[in-house]
């Protein structure tokens, strides 16, 4: 089967644009353009749009799908591999970072809940203390950076 650009981009489920966008930065070929016709595109094209949309479902950037699809004879299974574990390590961390940021904002709405007479809210008071706290090492930034990994507590 074969597929004009727009054609392309309803099987493949993206934009026209993106594909132009994919083709410019060397992640989809383009098929010549015969003299007075349309480019066809094949399914070997309509296939890689797919892998890329996968791939960037994962959390894989762009450049990490070009290092991948650099990577897609088959005979690069660790290189792949280890693109992957690397990829896992970063979803963990950020796993454990908005399991902290749950905690914290548990905490807070916690209280928000048993503070009935009070005129002060506790997830408004704790979220000010924190921006002030950050401000105060804005101009440092290792501090900034220590200060960004801490979780907020209540």
């Amino acid at each position: 089967m074969t597929y004009t650009i727009g054609s392309l981009a309803r099987a493949a489920a993206v934009n026209v644009e993106t594909i132009r966008y994919y083709q410019r930065r060397g992640l989809v070929g383009e098929p010549p353009k015969p003299p007075g016709g349309i480019r066809r595109y094949d399914e070997s094209h309509a296939g890689r749009l797919r892998f890329i949309r996968q791939a960037q479902t994962l959390g894989f950037s762009l450049g990490e799908v070009a290092d991948l699809l650099a990577l897609e004879d088959g005979c690069h299974c660790r290189e792949a591999g280890r693109l992957g574990a690397a990829k896992l390590a970063l979803v963990r961390e950020r796993i454990a970072q908005l399991r902290c940021v749950e905690k914290a904002l548990a905490g807070m709405v916690g209280q928000c809940r048993g503070n009935t007479g009070k005129v002060h809210c506790p997830l408004i008071a704790s979220l000010k203390r924190n921006a002030n706290a950050g401000a105060a090492t804005a101009g440092k930034p290792r501090e900034r950076k220590a200060a960004a990994r801490r979780p907020v507590r209540a």
